[in-house]
C-alpha cells in the first residue's frame, strides 16, 4: 500500500489511472517524455558546459559551485521516413520572472536557457509551429537542471484528423487559463504566493481536469506551509493522472513537512519506479530515509543520486561525509570529501576538506 493518506494508507480513489488522448489536425506524433529533472540520466553524457557552450555560455565560469542557474538538455526527433525534409523543431522556455525565449533547436538537438528571473517555468517543443509537448521546470534542487525529450512523428507532413499524442506528461493547451499561468507565475516572482493561489485556483476552476494546474497548486500551498490544503490539491492532481511522478514528489515533501517519514518514504519509493533514473527522485528517498533514522539505507540511495547525475548531485557527497562522521566513520568521510572536491575544486571549503582528507587517509 503507499501512504498518501495521513493515516499511512492511499486512498482508494487515487488507483485509478486517467488516459488522456489529444488529437491534432496536422501531425501523428507520439512523444515519450523522461522527467528527468535537475538534470538527470540521460542518453548523452555532455555536461552543461559542452551543451551551453553551443550557446555562447560557459556556466561553470558563471558562477562556482554549479549555481549559475541554467536549463539545458537535447531534443531527440525522430520521423517514419528518413527522407523526407527535416521539421523545423522550436523550444520555448517561459518564466514568470524574464521574458519568453526560444530557440530554433539544430542538427545537435541541443538548447540552453539562462535563467535570470527564479527558479521553475514551462518548457514548450513546437514541431513546425505545432505544439508537441509541454513540461513544467522544478522549483527546488540544483540551479543547473537538464530536461531532455524524445519526440516520434509518425506522418511528418500529412494532414490528419486522427492524429494522437500520447505523453506521459503532456496536457493540451487550454487558451482560457494560458493568461492564469502568466498571473500565476508573475506573482510567483513577486514572491506573492496568494497572488499565485488565486489564479492557479482559477485555472483548476476553468478546467478541473489540469493535473499539471492542481499540481502546482499543491506545491504553491505546501510553500505557503498549507498542508492540508495542499494535500487535497496534490490528491486531485494524482486522481486525473496517477503516473505524474511530479505530483508524487510534492506529496512526499508535504508528508515530510509533516514529518510523516515512513510515509513520505513510501511514497518516494512509488516515485523511483516511476521515474528509477531520475536523481532528484532518490535524492528526496535519501534524506527522507535520514529524517527517519534508517542512515544506511538513506546512504544507498542518496549515492543512487550521485550514480545517476555525478555533477548535479556533487553536494550530496556532503551530506555522505557528514553523515560518516556522526558514524564515527572518518576514512569514509574523507573519502566524500574527496569525491566531492574532484567534482568541485574551488569549494569555499576547500582547504578544511583537504586538511580532513589528509588527517584521516
Amino acid at each position: 500500500m503507499l501512504c498518501l493518506a495521513p493515516n499511512g494508507c492511499i486512498m482508494p480513489e487515487m488507483g485509478r489511472i486517467v488516459a488522456i488522448a489529444t488529437h491534432f489536425l496536422r501531425y501523428r506524433i507520439v512523444a515519450f517524455i523522461g522527467f528527468l529533472a535537475l538534470a538527470g540520466a540521460v542518453e548523452t553524457r555532455a555536461q552543461v558546459d559542452d551543451i551551453c557552450g553551443e550557446f555562447g555560455f560557459i556556466p561553470s565560469l558563471d558562477g562556482p559551485r554549479l549555481s549559475a542557474p541554467y536549463i539545458y538538455g537535447k531534443v531527440n526527433v525522430t520521423t517514419a521516413d528518413p527522407s523526407a525534409k527535416p521539421p523545423k523543431v522550436s523550444i520555448v522556455y517561459l518564466n514568470r520572472g524574464q521574458s519568453p525565449n526560444r530557440q530554433t533547436v539544430s542538427k545537435t538537438g541541443n538548447y540552453c536557457f539562462r535563467v535570470t528571473g527564479g527558479a521553475g517555468g514551462t518548457l514548450i517543443i513546437d514541431i513546425d509551429g505545432v505544439e508537441v509537448a509541454r513540461r513544467p521546470v522544478s522549483n527546488f534542487g540544483t540551479a543547473q537542471q537538464r530536461e531532455d525529450f524524445d519526440i516520434a512523428i509518425s506522418a511528418a507532413g500529412q494532414q490528419l484528423a486522427g492524429g494522437v499524442v500520447a505523453s506521459k506528461y503532456y496536457y493540451p493547451p487550454n487558451k482560457k487559463t494560458a493568461e492564469l499561468y502568466k498571473q500565476a507565475a508573475e506573482a510567483e516572482a513577486a514572491k506573492d504566493l496568494a497572488a499565485a493561489t488565486r489564479a492557479l485556483e482559477a485555472v483548476v476552476k476553468e478546467d478541473a481536469k489540469d493535473f499539471v494546474g492542481w499540481g502546482l497548486l499543491a506545491g504553491v500551498l505546501l510553500e505557503r506551509k498549507m498542508l492540508g490544503e495542499a494535500d487535497t490539491a496534490v490528491r486531485r492532481s494524482l486522481e486525473l493522472k496517477v503516473e505524474y511522478a511530479p505530483a508524487w514528489l510534492t506529496a512526499g515533501r508535504i508528508r515530510t513537512a509533516q514529518k510523516q517519514y515512513a510515509a513520505a518514504i513510501e511514497i518516494f519509493k512509488h516515485a523511483a519506479t516511476l521515474e528509477p533514473k531520475n536523481a532528484r527522485v532518490h535524492q528526496l528517498l535519501g534524506e527522507a530515509y535520514l529524517l527517519a533514522k534508517q542512515g544506511t539505507l538513506g546512504a544507498e540511495a542518496l549515492n543512487k543520486a550521485i550514480e545517476l547525475d555525478p555533477r548535479g548531485m556533487a553536494e550530496l557527497h556532503l551530506q555522505l561525509a557528514h553523515l560518516y562522521q556522526l558514524a564515527k566513520a572518518p576514512a569514509l568521510a574523507a573519502a566524500e570529501y574527496k569525491k566531492f572536491l574532484a567534482k568541485v575544486p574551488d569549494h569555499p571549503d576547500k582547504t578544511k576538506f583537504e586538511k580532513f582528507i589528509k588527517d584521516n587517509p
